[in-house]
């Protein structure tokens, strides 16, 4: 664990040294983005592709975000969760002050098996952002929570129960778009990785390794085939 967690925080150190300018119109990658083995055997190896991915998607995916959005902080962060026994995981989320931040966990990065998965997800992370998923989500839970609330009043409920009604109303409001924001964080999660000169279709070979949610009433994610298609059909139309 501390060998993840000392060559992250050296080359990420070095990444954010270094401004990397890549034009709009890059075309998808046709072929190995370098000279980087297929699967990214060792601590090292993983460390250095995160941080060249880090280095290479964050701009296009604040040109992305500026390009999309008006009056939204698009000064991606990306940082690494090296605390002990975390899954793999990566996240999107928002600081104190609003700033978007990326978030991977060590057990993701040495999931992947090459630059391209670490890209496709780290794009699409971002495209949760430039999409205002969390505020829709938000949006979405409070107004599960007050229709439920409501229904519970006008039937005669305790305060207890239309407090529980109003939680139970924000669970519901929170996941019922859930799917649909994952597919289009997909799509355009591919655009951001291809004009960072990823190759998106290889990076969303990711979901054949994770356990498929099928398409479960009020599930939080659609089907792994489903994210392959929409990622591939997405690219199609560059």
């Amino acid at each position: 664990m501390m060998r993840w967690v000392a060559a992250l925080a050296t080359l990420l150190l070095m990444a954010a040294c270094t401004q990397v300018i890549i034009p709009e119109d890059t075309p998808v990658a046709s072929g190995p983005v370098d000279d980087t083995p297929d699967e990214l055997r060792t601590p090292d190896q993983a460390a250095r592709a995160f941080a060249r991915v880090a280095q290479g998607v964050e701009p296009v995916a604040e040109r992305t975000c500026r390009a999309r959005t008006r009056k939204v902080n698009c000064d991606f962060r990306i940082v690494v969760d090296d605390r002990p026994g975390q899954p793999s995981n990566a996240f999107q989320t928002l600081d104190e002050n609003g700033r978007p931040v990326i978030v991977f966990t060590i057990a993701l990065i040495a999931e992947a098996r090459n630059e391209d998965e670490l890209a496709f997800v780290m794009g699409h992370e971002a495209a949760h952002h430039v999409a205002g998923h969390i505020a829709r989500q938000r949006e979405n839970a409070q107004t599960g929570a007050r229709i439920f609330a409501n229904l519970a009043a006008l039937t005669g409920g305790s305060s207890s129960a239309v407090e529980s009604a109003s939680r139970i109303g924000a669970q519901v409001g929170a996941r019922s778009y859930s799917k649909e924001f994952e597919l289009e964080a997909d799509a355009l999660g591919a655009i951001i990785t291809a004009r960072a000169g990823y190759r998106p279709v290889i990076g969303a070979q990711f979901f054949n390794r994770i356990p498929d949610p099928g398409d479960r009433f009020l599930g939080t994610h659609p089907p792994n085939a489903q994210r392959i298609e929409t990622v591939r059909r997405t690219v199609e139309g560059l």
